[in-house]
């Protein structure tokens, strides 16, 4: 079958797992399995949870694994939720990849590209918040506050007003165009940043992130490899505040005069000191990698 998606960091997250001989790797962002097929091929005795929030990828990666059908548990969701469905199963490793996949950026009608013809972004199709209410309906203050701290755009207040003050848009396409018409032109299309906090916000992939970590920080799955897969500043910081957060050993008030928690509260262990990039020809062959980051803990 053709795979339409090349997985960013491919060899080096294989490499990750490469020690687990037991229990459940739990891919958080299946997709079209690009991962999951090469962590299930690469280990003959580990099972996969596969999960997606998204009906098309999850069909796909169904008949991508058949072979492997006795091993792997499908489950559709936002994997904020996948932990706590499968706390009591034997966890050895935690896979996510953050981005968006390219079945939902290269699909016009799902309205993630600039070229799209609908106004949508949501990766869950079956939820009500889209980019058109979030385009056409929310107050200026909302539309800077999301461009400011989801996009880090610079212009946040003029792109706010640009767009209350000429809207409604019916597409991504025309939002494009017309940002592209009114802003400033750099390195990246005008639209890039804007779109990407407007994502960010029909989503929430902040706090979903956010969440996920919490239940793993709830779980603390013993023996665990947890490798996170981010795209921008944003979802690396939290991806490295968790991390560092787990590392710590005492956990009293910075004020404290002395220890007094016991000194023995570390999780694990950071094993990425430094983020693992894509090599300059991963990059040429697949541009959209260009941003990926791959940070991995292990917990004792």
């Amino acid at each position: 079958m053709d795979v339409p998606h090349v997985p960013v960091l491919y060899e080096q997250t294989l490499e990750s797992f490469n020690d687990i001989t037991d229990g459940y790797i739990i891919d958080c962002t299946t997709g079209f399995a690009g991962h999951s097929s090469g962590l299930i091929s690469q280990n003959k005795n580990i099972k996969l949870i596969c999960n997606d929030q998204d009906d098309e990828a999850l069909a796909f990666s169904k008949q991508r694994l058949k072979e492997f059908e006795s091993r792997v548990i499908f489950n559709k969701g936002n994997f904020e939720h996948v932990l706590n469905k499968f706390k009591d199963y034997n966890i050895k490793g935690i896979l996510a990849d953050i981005g968006v996949s390219s079945l939902q950026l290269d699909k016009l009608q799902r309205g993630f590209g600039f070229e799209s013809d609908t106004l949508d972004m949501r990766m869950d199709q079956t939820q009500t918040l889209d980019a058109s209410v979030v385009v056409n309906n929310y107050s200026q203050e909302d539309l800077e506050n999301i461009f400011k701290e989801y996009g880090e755009v610079r212009e946040y207040k003029k792109v706010a007003s640009l767009i209350v003050n000429n809207r409604p848009f019916n597409s991504s396409k025309e939002l494009a165009e017309f940002l592209s018409k009114k802003m400033h032109k750099g390195k990246i299309h005008p639209a890039t940043l804007p779109f990407q906090a407007i994502r960010i916000e029909v989503n929430d992939e902040l706090g979903v992130l956010r969440r996920l970590f919490e239940s793993i920080e709830q779980i603390k799955p013993k023996d665990c490899i947890i490798a996170i897969i981010s795209f921008h500043s944003l979802e690396d910081r939290i991806v490295k505040k968790f991390f560092k957060k787990w590392t710590k050993s005492c956990i009293c008030p910075s004020e404290a005069f002395k220890c007094t928690c016991g000194n023995n509260h570390a999780l694990g262990k950071i094993i990425t000191k430094k983020p693992i990039t894509p090599s300059k020809d991963e990059i040429k062959q697949n541009p959209r990698s260009r941003s990926s980051k791959l940070r991995i803990f292990k917990f004792d």
